[in-house]
């Protein structure tokens, strides 16, 4: 809700700004400041052609040309890098004109924003969890779409994002001899990114902790699990080390 209102606030003041906008131009004509945005957009004349957008918000918002200001306004916040304005104003878009010809464009823009903000796997993960969900949202509302297979190729590499910063810390906690911490994260790969490469190698992860906290039972049923799992797993040969030592 924080980031909500912040963002709201950003919107605002870039409101508040656009008030001496346009180099001075003015008009009445709601299809001229239009053609005039458009025409600075299409010149990379960004910051002016927000301005003039902002100005179709503010004074002609009843307009057919209030949708596409709110789609500039985003797109030129991507194309600046501004992708936490972009993201807002995608979504704003799809809030305030849910028939708008932009709706789909925009959500799969703001996918891609919060893509863009996606960082490394060892810092928090809330913006990739945001692009998951949008690009999950493309595909089940535009399953013929032509990017609904880029969607997924988005996705995919998010998740993989995600298990690895799980796999990662599940490692490091066996490294620091800390087993019950370690098999917690071997534990949350296993359970939620099953389509992910990281699969196998947490029930390896797990057999080997199970093994070494001494739950023989649990890590003998484990094994019958991974042999059911992977019948030619590339760590099977790992595996059967690991239950020649089992009691």
């Amino acid at each position: 809700m924080k980031i909500i209102q912040s963002l709201a606030l950003i919107g605002i003041i870039l409101a508040i700004s656009s008030c001496g906008s346009g180099k001075g131009f003015e008009s009445r004509n709601p299809q001229e400041v239009y053609d005039r945005a458009v025409k600075y957009y299409n010149d990379e004349d960004y910051l002016e052609s927000r301005n003039l957008f902002e100005m179709i918000k503010l004074q002609y918002s009843a307009t057919e040309f209030a949708d596409d200001a709110q789609f500039y306004l985003g797109e030129i916040a991507y194309k600046r890098n501004e992708f936490v304005i972009a993201a807002f104003s995608f979504n704003q878009l799809r809030k305030s004109y849910p028939g708008s010809e932009y709706a789909k464009a925009s959500l799969y823009k703001t996918g891609m924003s919060f893509y863009e903000l996606s960082p490394k796997f060892d810092r928090d993960q809330d913006y990739t969890k945001k692009a998951i969900a949008s690009f999950q949202e493309f595909q089940y509302i535009y399953p013929g779409d032509s990017l609904y297979e880029i969607s997924g190729q988005k996705i995919n590499e998010l998740r993989t994002k995600l298990a690895y910063r799980e796999f990662f810390t599940a490692e490091l906690y066996e490294k620091l001899d800390s087993p019950g911490s370690s098999l917690i994260y071997y534990n949350s790969v296993i359970s939620d990114y099953s389509d992910t490469e990281y699969y196998e190698p947490s029930y390896l992860g797990k057999i080997k902790v199970l093994a070494l906290m001494e739950r023989y039972d649990e890590a003998k049923g484990t094994i019958e699990v991974y042999k059911k799992l992977f019948p030619n797993g590339k760590l099977s040969a790992d595996v059967k080390e690991i239950s020649k030592t089992i009691k």
